[in-house]
């Protein structure tokens, strides 16, 4: 994912959690809000309770590479904080990609 597409500072983070709104289901939950920019920004984060390190690496690198294939059919402009949840260990890349097109589907 390109750098500007990314939200990354703490402050636009806790902004973006505190005045947001919330979609969530059993495996994510996902904060956002509009931005004045042409496209989506997106912010991933994963309690550390998930798992170790490099378990909770693998599930981002999975979520932005669903994000990359989502951002093709859909853009608008949101700032969007995804945050994964402790039930996604045991899914599988197609599921976990339809559990959250879903809920980035109902932000529309």
């Amino acid at each position: 994912m390109n750098k500007k597409y990314i939200v990354k500072e703490k402050r636009d983070f806790d902004k973006i959690i505190k005045n947001g709104k919330k979609v969530k289901n059993y495996n994510f939950i996902v904060f956002y809000n509009k931005n004045n920019e042409q496209f989506n920004k997106y912010g991933i984060t994963v309690p550390k309770k998930v798992g170790k390190a490099h378990i909770r690496n693998k599930l981002k690198r999975r979520v932005r590479a669903i994000l990359r294939n989502y951002k093709k059919s859909y853009e608008n402009n949101y700032n969007c904080i995804i945050i994964i949840r402790n039930s996604c260990l045991d899914l599988t890349f197609q599921e976990l990609s339809n559990s959250l097109e879903r809920l980035l589907n109902e932000i529309k």
